[in-house]
């Protein structure tokens, strides 16, 4: 781990817990083969990354924690809500499997598991969203929902209005 020093050391070190610990490679543009429009999203759940198509063959990718085995779906969706710092109700067969999670966790908790932005999809109960368990990025660890680290979660939302397409490919 990169250690700071001098007097933004401080700075970094709260930056750094307020968005969960991210590798610099996290985020990067990538080459993007595909007949998709600039201003898409693109989840291929088997690689566990998102990509943001700018157009030109270009996109960002974004590494992200998908739906396990039984919870994952595909198709074609757009945005219909963008939200900072939400709160959670955990949908019904969350609830049902875990009856102790109370019935909303507020907005900036570090119980909320939806941590600093989300997206939220038509037709359900899923989002694009940040994480409080910035481990499980990289894994097949949802109910279906697409986790991202908060710091690119916060980056995506900049760049996105409601209306624009996601694609949950395998």
């Amino acid at each position: 781990m990169r250690q700071f020093a001098g007097p933004l050391a401080g700075l970094a070190f709260i930056v750094a817990g307020m968005f969960g610990a991210a590798p610099v490679e996290a985020r990067e543009m990538v080459h993007f083969r595909g007949d998709v429009s600039a201003g898409t999203i693109v989840v291929r759940t088997s690689e566990r990354r998102l990509y943001y198509v700018i157009g030109d063959g270009r996109a960002i990718r974004y590494p992200v924690g998908v739906g396990r085995a039984s919870k994952q779906w595909t198709g074609t969706t757009r945005i219909d809500g963008k939200y900072l710092r939400p709160a959670w109700s955990p949908p019904k067969e969350v609830k049902r499997d875990k009856p102790s999670l109370p019935d909303v966790i507020p907005g900036g908790s570090p119980r909320n598991p939806m941590g600093e932005a989300a997206l939220t999809l038509a037709g359900g109960e899923y989002a694009i969203h940040g994480t409080n368990a910035p481990r499980s990025i990289g894994g097949f660890v949802s109910y279906g929902c697409i986790r991202m680290f908060n710091q690119d979660v916060v980056d995506l939302y900049g760049r996105v209005t409601v209306g624009t397409t996601v694609m949950v490919v395998r």
